[in-house]
């Protein structure tokens, strides 16, 4: 008789494993999402939509400050990429910074303008307005510091529409300590600049509001 096989034992279940990358890569999709050129944008695409009295009048208000908030400054920074005048889109060199956001200023400054000039919303001028503002900050903060423009780019919208909705955007403020944890863990910045552009956006923009009648 020939002897019955006998199975091997099943072999014990491994760990759960995770990827050493996916932290990285978590932290740039983060990063890359809410640029705040895209963050911007998005911005002005619901301020649009919820002043507009048509689909000609929101495609105006869209088309004048998305423009300056975001076409004109990624063509910009592409621009001085390709040739070779920045090391990165994230202008991770502070020297570099100082130099692009005075380009900033002018583009949000003159988007406040244009917008004041076709009448638009009020809450669409002083969020033009304090772009402009928050750059020219920042452009001066960056010759001695780094501020994180990603923690101010995802919190200021975040403050307008809060003034605009009431508490309906609260959930999107879990967006804030996420971003800045993206930025950390690139270490793009520590978590006092983080903390410096998030404090930043909240008082400025509130202080545009204001002058402008906003709130």
């Amino acid at each position: 008789m020939h002897p019955v096989p006998v199975s091997p034992p099943p072999a014990a279940p491994s760990s759960l494993r995770i990827r050493k990358r996916v932290w990285t890569d978590t932290a740039r999709i983060l990063s890359t999402v809410c640029n705040p050129f895209i963050t911007a944008l998005a911005l002005f695409v619901i301020l649009a939509g919820a002043r507009a009295n048509s689909t000609a009048d929101f495609l105006i208000l869209l088309l004048n400050s998305a423009f300056f908030t975001s076409i004109a400054p990624m063509l910009f920074i592409f621009y001085l990429y390709a040739t070779d005048r920045i090391s990165d889109l994230d202008m991770s060199i502070r020297k570099e910074r100082e130099r692009v956001f005075i380009a900033f200023v002018i583009l949000y400054g003159l988007g406040a303008v244009d917008l004041w000039l076709i009448h638009a919303p009020a809450i669409m001028t002083a969020s033009m307005a304090g772009y402009a503002g928050s750059a020219l900050i920042v452009q001066w903060i960056t010759r001695y510091w780094k501020i994180s423009t990603h923690a101010l780019g995802i919190t200021a919208p975040l403050v307008v529409l809060t003034v605009l909705f009431g508490e309906r955007p609260l959930p999107f403020y879990a967006l804030i300590p996420l971003v800045g944890w993206s930025r950390i863990y690139l270490r793009a910045h520590t978590l006092l600049q983080v903390c410096a552009g998030t404090l930043l956006a909240i008082v400025n923009t509130l202080i545009f509001f204001r002058v402008f009648h906003v709130v």
